[in-house]
Parts: structure tokens; sequence; C-alpha cells
């Protein structure tokens, strides 16, 4: 049978070579596939890190991503006419951001 260098430079396998090539790997496959539960075990263990990303994940799920008390002020501060912009500091911030994006 011709080995794995032959096939890497090129030269094809004869006929005969594929089909019990092909045949020996459909029966270790098959062999995997019979295997009982009792004989397959897999085990995964997490590092105290992985442990620590993992509950951080569950915090900032569980958590807001805003401030809910500040969106209501403002809510308010809007309905009742109290809202008022500052056109400096929102201009200032916008050149902020868009230095920010210029440097991504």
């Amino acid at each position: 049978m011709a080995g794995i260098d032959n096939i890497r430079s090129g030269q094809q396998l004869p006929s005969a070579a594929r089909s019990s090539v092909r045949n020996e790997s459909n029966s270790s496959s098959r062999s995997e596939v019979t295997k009982s539960p009792e004989q397959v075990s897999d085990a995964v263990s997490l590092s105290s890190q992985g442990k620590a990303v993992g509950e951080m994940h569950n915090q900032m799920i569980n958590e807001p991503s805003f401030d809910r008390a500040k969106v209501a002020a403002i809510k308010e501060a809007i309905a009742n006419g109290s809202y008022t912009v500052n056109p400096e500091k929102l201009a200032d911030n916008m050149i902020k951001f868009e230095k920010e994006l210029s440097d991504i």
C-alpha cells in the first residue's frame, strides 16, 4: 500500500489501495461507535480563572447595563421641560467620540 508520503507528493493511490484504506477507516470508526457508554468518559475541569470569568458573565447578565435611576431622572426632566442641553459639552463629547473612533 502507498504510504502517506506518496500521497503528499501527488502520486495517486491504486484503486485497490483506496478501497482498503476506505475499509480500514470505516471499520475503525465503527468500532468507536460501538463502544459502550461505560467505556467512554469525558471530563472537563475549569481553572479558577475560568470559573471567575463565568461568575462575571452571570453577574453581567443579571445586572442592567445602564443606570435606571439616571434614565428615569432624564425622562422626568424632559417630560416637565427642565432638561437643558449644554451645546459646548455636547460638541466636546462628539469630538472626543470621533477621536476614539479614529484610533480604532
